[in-house]
C-alpha cells in the first residue's frame, strides 16, 4: 500500500500544480486587472483563449474575431458571471454551450452574424438577468422556446435584428421580463404581427423605444409606426385562421370522416344481422308448420 501512495503523491502535487497555475495565470493576449477578471477586448483573437483562469469572474472578449465558441467552454468556469461576446463573427451557438452557465448573469452576444436561435440554446440559465442578441442582422429567426428556463431574465435586447415576426410565446414565458428592446426590425404589418401587436400594447411599459418600432404594411410596403396603429388595425384578421388552425379543422375533418364511416359500417353490419336472424326466424317457422 505504501508504494502506491508514494507513487500517487507526485502524480497529484502536478495535478495541483497545473490547476493552480491556471487558475492563477493571464492570458498572454490579455489583461488581468483582478483575480476574477480577464480583459481580451481588441486583441484580434480568432479562438477562444486557452489560459483562462478558472476562477474567471469576467470575462471580456469583445471586439475580436471569435466565429465559434467550443461547446464545453463553459463547463469548468462555473464562477462565470459577466460573459461579452459583443463585436465578434459568431454566426451560431453549438448546442448546450450555455447550459452550464448556472451562475451567468449578464450575456452580450450583439453585434456578431447570428442567424438564429433555435430550442435550448440558454437551457436552464435561471440566473441570467440581462441577455443582449441586438445587431445581428441576419438574425431572422427565434424558436418559441428559445428562452424556456430564463425564469430571472428582466433584460432582452433584440433590436435592430432581421426579424419579420415573432411568436408571442417566446415572451409570455419571460416571468421576470422588464424590458425588451425590438426596434430596428424589418418587421410585417400582416396577421401574424397581430398577437405580437396585442402584447405589446399591453406591455408597452416594458418597451423604451416604443415609438422606434415600425412595421411594413402589405400592400404597398410602406412603414408604419406602431403608435399609429390600433387593435383597429388587424380587424381583417380577427377571422382569419393560422397554418395551425388549418391543420386543426384538417385533422378535425379528417377524424369525423373517419368516425363517420366506422359508425356506417357498424349500422349496415347491424342491418345485416338483424336480416339475417330474420330470415332464420321465417325460416324456422315455415319448418315448424310443415
Amino acid at each position: 500500500m505504501l508504494p502506491c501512495i508514494n507513487w500517487l503523491q507526485p502524480l497529484l502535487a502536478l495535478i495541483s500544480s497545473t490547476l493552480l497555475t491556471r487558475a492563477n495565470n493571464c492570458p498572454s493576449s490579455c489583461l488581468c486587472p483582478d483575480h476574477h477578471t480577464v480583459d481580451c477586448t481588441g486583441q484580434g483573437l480568432t479562438t477562444v483563449p486557452d489560459s483562462i483562469p478558472l476562477d474567471v469572474r469576467r470575462l471580456l472578449l469583445s471586439n475580436n474575431w471569435i466565429p465559434w465558441i467550443p461547446s464545453d467552454f463553459l463547463v469548468l468556469y462555473s464562477d462565470l458571471v459577466y460573459l461579452d461576446l459583443r463585436n465578434n463573427s459568431l454566426s451560431q451557438l453549438e448546442p448546450g454551450t450555455l447550459t452550464t452557465s448556472s451562475r451567468l448573469v449578464f450575456l452580450d452576444l450583439g453585434s456578431n452574424n447570428l442567424t438564429d436561435i433555435p430550442s435550448g440554446t440558454f437551457g436552464e440559465s435561471r440566473s441570467l438577468i440581462k441577455l443582449r442578441l441586438g445587431n445581428n442582422p441576419f438574425l431572422t429567426m427565434v424558436d418559441r422556446d428559445a428562452f424556456t428556463g430564463l425564469s430571472s431574465l428582466r433584460e432582452l435586447e433584440l433590436d435592430r435584428n432581421g426579424l419579420t415576426e415573432l411568436d408571442v410565446s417566446v415572451l409570455e414565458s419571460l416571468p421576470s421580463l422588464r424590458m425588451l428592446r425590438l426596434e430596428g426590425n424589418p418587421w410585417l404589418c400582416n396577421c401574424q404581427f397581430a398577437k405580437l401587436f396585442a402584447w405589446l400594447t399591453e406591455n408597452r411599459h416594458k418597451l423604451p423605444n416604443m415609438e422606434g418600432i415600425e412595421c411594413s404594411l402589405p400592400m404597398d410596403g410602406r412603414l408604419v409606426p406602431l403608435s399609429l396603429l390600433s387593435d383597429e388595425s388587424f380587424r381583417e384578421c380577427r377571422g382569419a385562421l393560422t397554418l395551425t388552425d388549418y391543420l386543426i379543422v384538417i385533422f378535425s375533418g379528417i377524424s369525423v370522416s373517419v368516425v363517420a364511416i366506422m359508425a356506417s359500417f357498424f349500422l349496415a353490419s347491424t342491418v345485416h344481422c338483424f336480416q339475417r336472424l330474420s330470415k332464420g326466424s321465417k325460416g324456422d317457422e315455415e319448418d315448424g308448420n310443415d
